[in-house]
């Protein structure tokens, strides 16, 4: 273990990098993130094979019909400070004129399958994350009950938006399938991202989690070296995800971050020392009740490896990334991605520097040991994670 530090001579040291005071600079800038999610309607077009919306029944909380009880939402929201909404479903372009209202009102990003079009005009900002969970027959498969070949018509919907970064909902026995995807979105004109299966419908094969993601994660690495200027994922989250550990934590409740912070079985979860997103809620369908994480009142953790949730993860704690430049750096171009993600601050000029934010990123297990941090310490990290998040 290294001995306490301040603030001071750790952050302000590594700073002295002129690229990574610039991003340190325009993630400032922003101020804190206060962030919620929000399923926009409980209806969707595909019924995908290990949802976790259908599998948990939250479809069961019906959106409100009357528009003033959504407008009354958005207020609410505005009210308890939110300025970040991530919005999912159901299908969120299926309710065109609630997503136009909470992107006129708040920084967002969508996450929808890609079936039907959100048109450009109104929207030009909007990030949009298309799902795609294989190469045509896989997906098909999963999300197409066999006969719609959902990543085509996404990629015919999509060709060339500038808005859209397709979100790949990688499995542990379709790694061959990496590469000709990633193809696909790169030579339409997109960005891609990346997420994991985990197999709550408990269909195995393939899907079965329990395989481990460690050659997924080789062959997104490989995609990063070919495509650095339109992945849009950094490499250490990827193995945090894969590994499921964050210095001498390993993922599960106990670590998690993104819970609701008015759901009575959280409570002891925020009590334990560990960081966590005091603002955040995941509201249901009827924008009333909330569950107990991003994903269901009953998640099994074991399951997850969802990127949101392991990303913020690794944003709180900013404190653990402290013991060296590399690990300072990992932990800062990680939140930086997040950002142009969501598009929040300067995407233009942001969106030019993916290829030296990946060559700077290590692997997780390169970096160096966990680090002590003493109590003065503490209190300015405490701060610096107000103003971050």
């Amino acid at each position: 273990m290294s001995s306490p530090i301040t603030l001071t001579n750790s952050i302000s040291q590594y700073l002295q990098d002129p690229f990574l005071r610039r991003l340190y600079d325009d993630i400032k800038a922003v101020g804190p993130l206060r962030p919620i999610q929000v399923d926009i309607t409980h209806a969707c077009n595909l019924r995908c094979d290990g949802c976790y919306f259908f599998s948990e029944q939250l479809d069961l909380h019906k959106a409100p019909k009357d528009e003033a009880e959504f407008d009354g939402f958005i207020r609410q929201e505005q009210a308890r400070g939110t300025n970040f909404v991530t919005v999912l479903g159901g299908e969120p372009s299926l309710m065109l004129g609630r997503l136009k209202k909470l992107y006129d009102t708040f920084w967002l990003i969508v996450v929808t399958n890609g079936v039907r079009r959100i048109p450009y005009e109104g929207f030009e900002n909007m990030p949009i994350a298309v799902s795609v969970w294989g190469d045509h027959a896989t997906d098909m498969q999963l999300r197409g009950n066999g006969k719609l070949d959902v990543f085509a018509k996404g990629l015919k919907n999509y060709k060339d938006d500038p808005r859209v970064i397709w979100y790949y909902t990688t499995t542990p026995g379709n790694v061959g399938e990496i590469e000709s995807v990633v193809s696909q979105i790169v030579d339409n004109g997109n960005y891609v991202g990346f997420n994991f299966y985990g197999d709550i419908a408990q269909i195995g094969g393939a899907l079965d989690h329990r395989r481990g993601f460690g050659e997924v994660c080789r062959e997104i690495d490989r995609m990063i070296a070919r495509y650095p200027d339109k992945i849009l994922i950094s490499s250490y989250l990827t193995h945090v995800i894969s590994d499921g550990k964050l210095y001498d934590d390993k993922w599960g409740f106990d670590v998690c971050c993104s819970l609701s912070n008015n759901i009575a079985k959280n409570e002891e979860r925020f009590l334990n020392g560990k960081p966590y997103l005091p603002h955040f809620r995941a509201y249901n369908p009827d924008l009333v009740t909330t569950r107990a994480c991003c994903r269901s009142d009953s998640w099994d953790c074991a399951n997850c490896h969802d990127t949101w949730a392991h990303l913020t993860w690794i944003m709180v704690n900013v404190e653990q990334h402290l013991g060296s430049k590399q690990e300072f750096t990992n932990w800062l171009i990680t939140t930086y991605m997040f950002h142009l993600t969501g598009r929040i601050g300067d995407y233009d000029a942001g969106i030019k520097l993916l290829p030296e934010l990946h060559r700077r990123l290590s692997h997780p297990r390169d970096a160096g040991k966990e680090l002590e941090v003493g109590g003065d310490a503490r209190v300015a990290l405490a701060e610096l994670v107000y103003e971050v998040l």
